[in-house]
């Protein structure tokens, strides 16, 4: 779905008095939305393009700027990127009163050149790639997330305790159990419609106060801003409403972790590529080798769907999270579920990825490894079936950020599809957060050694 407005529509709105800011936004490494608010009367004036500091892409969670990227560093001053506008972009943001945004993409700022390791330049050449070979990408991303009572400042003032959730019971699809959370929802819901973004609903999911959102399928790209957004959108509505939300993987490990499943397919000539009614699973010979990439690059595109350390906590035997990079038709236990069988709307779901990915990076990961079956004519393995969490002998799901990161580092296939400097770029944030983790003293530890030691 387009964004709703065009930059006629917008210099009405500002004459109009209706618009009198304008965020304009970049994605950085961890998939948020940085950049500047622009009163609305300047951005017309000079909406060509604007500047950041480049330390925007070479910074941990906490912004720090950490050492040793290539890309920039304080021996190279930390100069400018260029922010460039994507005009199709624009549209108001109706809970952020006056307010309109727009995606940028981000430029050298000496050549002018996209920036290779920015989030939107990475997935913007694979979906390039794949329409060389003639196909349209198309995506969609389920997200969840956990609803709080407490504010996001009583939290952080307090150390970040274990917050309270609005539901202080299992509500998943309960319309009832899902009541006190409707003011907010509701809000959220609507307010991303009016954005034009074509939510289709809200639901409870599988623990305590815990939330999913979902869009409607679109191009990658599409699908990828809409999910940035969303996120943006449900953090500050909550906060207008005295709470708080969490897009962690896991933020206790009693609990459920929160997913970000992509569903995704190719199209050809406006038509979907996947489809064959002949085959037993209606899945054409393209769907199926596109899914042999995946599930042979599956440990090297992993770090992309989980990228911190906390987004190996969430995969757990009998929670909902693959263990197995396998797949299966409708199964849920399986790390690729084949939905749709046998219809026009047949499509692979990647399960592994958490609401902690990056979805720009996510969705070009998978994208590459499915081009690369589709390449390489790579045989689909069999299918395999029941609960996969007690399978032996299959491939399984890294199972932490080390493993994930090494993989990543050696991986042939992202190294031709992404370029050695994005690889490298992505390895060495793993490596950076696996160094913090390592010299952090955990509460864990305290409870567990203090007196035992």
């Amino acid at each position: 779905m387009p964004a709703n407005l065009t930059l006629d529509t917008l210099k009405a709105a500002v004459t109009a008095g209706d618009i009198d800011t304008v965020a304009v936004c970049l994605v950085d490494m961890q998939g948020r939305l940085m950049g500047k608010r622009f009163v609305a009367h300047h951005f017309l004036d000079a909406y060509d393009e604007t500047h950041c500091c480049n330390y925007l892409l070479a910074t941990d969670m906490e912004m720090y700027t950490v050492p040793d990227y290539e890309s920039t560093s304080w021996a190279a001053g930390y100069g400018d990127y260029v922010m460039k506008p994507d005009l199709s972009t624009l549209r108001r943001l109706p809970w952020a009163p006056g307010t309109a945004m727009v995606m940028c993409d981000v430029l050298d700022h000496h050549t002018h050149e996209p920036v290779p390791h920015a989030p939107r330049s990475v997935l913007k050449r694979q979906v390039e790639r794949a329409k060389a070979m003639g196909f349209d990408a198309m995506m969609a991303t389920e997200l969840e997330f956990f609803l709080f009572d407490e504010t996001f400042s009583d939290l952080f003032d307090r150390g970040f305790p274990l917050p309270t959730p609005k539901a202080r019971h299992n509500v998943d699809y309960s319309i009832w159990g899902t009541s006190a959370d409707e003011p907010i929802m509701r809000e959220i819901r609507n307010s991303l419609w009016a954005a034009g973004i074509p939510i289709e609903c809200s639901k409870g999911e599988a623990d305590a106060g815990q939330e999913e959102v979902n869009a409607k399928y679109s191009d990658a790209m599409d699908t990828s801003d809409m999910h940035a957004i969303i996120k943006l959108a449900c953090k500050q509505i909550a906060q207008k409403h005295g709470a708080s939300v969490t897009f962690m993987a896991k933020y206790d490990h009693r609990k459920a972790g929160s997913s970000s499943h992509i569903h995704q397919s190719l199209w050809q000539d406006g038509k979907p590529a996947f489809m064959d009614k002949a085959d037993s699973h209606g899945m054409s010979a393209l769907m199926k080798q596109y899914m042999a990439g995946q599930l042979a690059h599956a440990a090297e595109i992993t770090y992309f769907l989980a990228p911190y350390v906390n987004s190996y906590k969430r995969f757990v035997v009998g929670m909902f999270a693959p263990t197995k990079a396998v797949w299966s038709c409708d199964n849920r236990t399986a790390g690729f579920r084949v939905c749709g069988m046998g219809s026009k709307a047949v499509r692979v779901e990647c399960r592994i990825g958490g609401a902690d990915l990056n979805p720009y990076l996510a969705c070009a990961a998978l994208l590459a490894a499915g081009l690369d079956g589709i390449d390489k004519k790579m045989e689909l393995e069999p299918e395999m079936t029941g609960d996969m969490y007690g399978a032996e002998g299959v491939r399984e799901i890294p199972n932490t950020l080390g493993a994930a990161a090494a993989a990543l580092k050696g991986s042939a296939m992202l190294r031709a599809a992404f370029g050695d400097a994005v690889v490298d770029h992505y390895a060495r944030a793993a490596e950076w957060e696996l160094s913090e983790q390592n010299r952090v003293v955990t509460d864990w530890e305290r409870q567990r050694g203090f007196d035992r030691a």
